[in-house]
C-alpha cells in the first residue's frame, strides 16, 4: 500500500535553551511557549504553496543530463539519512545546499525518479509537519554538512531529517543505528552485507528476494546488538518501504527487470550519484513490492525492553492491517505534542500543510483537526 510510507513521529527532547535561532530552516516543534514568543517575530512568514500535481509525462526520460550534473559538496552543504534525496540535491533536482520547500521536495522526487504523486506528498508533509520549519517553509534533508568539520552537537530539533525516530531509524540498510553512533552517514561495514546477501540470494544483484531475507537479517542483528533497538510505527512502515526503494527508484526505467547493480546502488547510497544516462522509473512509482517482502518473513511491531535480545510485542502500534490509525496517531499524538497550542502564523501553517498531508490518506481515512476547522 503506497500510502504506507515514510511516516514519521515524535522522538526528540527539548531540553536546550535558545540564544539566537540557529537558521530558517530550525524546526520550532516542541519549542516552549516564551521561545516561540521570541523567535517567531523575528521570521518572515511564507504561505505553503500549494503540492504540485501529477506529472504531465509521466514516462520515462534521461535524467542525470546536462541540465542536472552531478557535483561535489560544498563547504556546508547537507545531507542526511536518505540516499536518494541526497543524489536529487548533488543532481541539482533540489537545492543543492540540501535546504528546500516541500514543493521543490515533491517536484524533484517526481521529475528525477518518477516517484507516484500521492507517496511524494505523504512523505513530504509528513517530514515538514515535524522536522521542517513551517513558518519560512524551508526543510533540511540533513544536518549538519559533513564537510564542516569538529563543531557542538546541534540541538534536537535542529538535524532536520537526520533527527532519530523522526524521519531516520533503527535497522538502516546502509546507516548504523543511532544507539552505535552516527546514524546518517553511509557504513561500508553494513554495505558489505548488502553485497553478501545479493550475492547469497541474487546472484550478484539487489533484487526483491535479497530484500526480504537482508531486511530480515537487519533486524535479527539489531535485536542481538542494539538494547535500544525500537521498531514501532512509523519504523515498522519506512523500513520495508526503505527496501524497495532501491528497486523501484535506483534502476534505470528502460532496465525493466527488478535487478539493481551492486556498482550503481553504491553510486546512490555513498557517493550520491545517478550513473551516466540515467533514466528514472518508466512510470509513476511508489511501494510496490513491499507487501511481497513483508511476507517473506513476518514480524509485530515492537521493541528491546530490557536489553539485547528482549524483543517484545507492542500492541499499542499500529501495523499493516491498521493503516488510519498511523494518520490519527500522527496528527493527534505526534503533531499535536510538538505543538500543543500554535496561534497565528504558526497556526495558520500547521493547519494547511495538516491538510495537504490528509489528501492521501482522503480516499481511506476520516481526516481530523487538531487545531478546529476554523481558517
Amino acid at each position: 500500500m503506497f500510502s504506507l510510507l515514510n511516516f514519521v513521529t515524535l522522538g526528540l527532547a527539548c531540553t536546550w535553551s535558545v540564544l539566537a535561532f540557529p537558521s530558517t530552516y530550525t524546526s520550532l516543534g516542541g519549542l516552549p511557549r516564551e521561545e516561540l514568543d521570541r523567535i517567531l517575530p523575528s521570521l518572515q512568514y511564507r504561505s505553503p504553496g500549494a503540492p504540485p500535481g501529477p506529472l504531465k509525462f509521466n514516462g520515462t526520460k534521461l535524467v542525470n543530463d546536462d541540465q542536472h550534473p552531478w557535483k561535489p559538496l560544498k563547504h556546508g552543504d547537507m545531507r542526511g539519512p536518505c540516499p536518494g534525496l541526497n543524489t536529487l540535491a548533488s543532481h541539482g533536482y533540489l537545492p543543492r545546499n540540501g535546504i528546500a520547500t516541500p514543493v521543490q521536495i515533491i517536484n524533484a522526487v517526481q521529475e528525477g525518479f518518477n516517484m507516484e504523486n500521492s507517496v511524494a506528498r505523504l512523505v513530504t508533509y509528513a517530514a515538514h509537519l515535524v522536522d521542517g520549519n513551517l513558518i519560512t517553509d524551508k526543510l533540511s534533508i540533513g544536518g549538519k554538512s559533513p564537510l564542516t568539520g569538529p563543531s557542538p552537537p546541534a540541538p534536537a530539533n535542529a538535524a532536520g531529517l537526520n533527527t532519530h525516530a523522526l524521519f531516520e531509524g533503527d535497522v538502516s540498510m546502509t546507516r548504523a543505528d543511532a544507539f552505535f553512533g552516527d546514524n546518517h552517514s553511509f557504513n561500508e561495514t553494513l554495505f558489505d552485507e548488502f553485497t553478501a546477501f545479493s550475492n547469497q540470494f541474487g546472484a550478484g544483484k539487489y533484487n526483491l528476494t535479497v530484500a526480504a531475507e537482508y531486511r530480515f537479517h537487519r533486524i535479527q542483528e539489531s535485536i542481538a546488538t542494539n538494547p535500544n533497538f525500537s521498531f514501532v510505527s512509523p519504523r515498522f512502515f519506512t523500513a520495508y518501504a526503505e527496501s524497495v526503494f532501491p528497486i523501484n527508484f535506483f534502476i534505470d526505467g528502460r532496465q525493466g527487470d527488478g535487478q539493481l547493480d551492486l556498482d550503481v546502488a553504491r553510486g546512490f547510497f555513498q557517493n550520491m550519484r545517478m550513473p551516466d544516462g540515467f533514466h528514472r522509473a518508466s512510470m509513476p512509482t511508489g511501494l510496490e513490492g513491499l507487501a511481497e517482502i513483508a511476507s517473506v518473513h513476518p514480524i509485530s511491531p515492537g521493541a528491546n525492553v530490557n536489553g539485547v535480545n528482549t524483543y517484545t510485542f507492542d500492541p499499542s502500534s499500529a501495523d499493516f492491517t491498521t493503516f488510519c490509525l498511523l494518520y490519527v496517531n500522527f496528527v493527534n499524538q505526534t503533531v499535536r505534542s510538538l505543538y500543543p497550542e500554535p496561534t497565528g502564523n504558526l497556526k495558520k501553517a500547521l493547519k494547511k500543510n495538516l491538510e495537504f498531508l490528509y489528501g492521501p490518506f482522503s480516499d481511506q481515512c476520516s481526516q481530523v483537526f487538531p487545531y478546529g476547522k476554523d481558517n
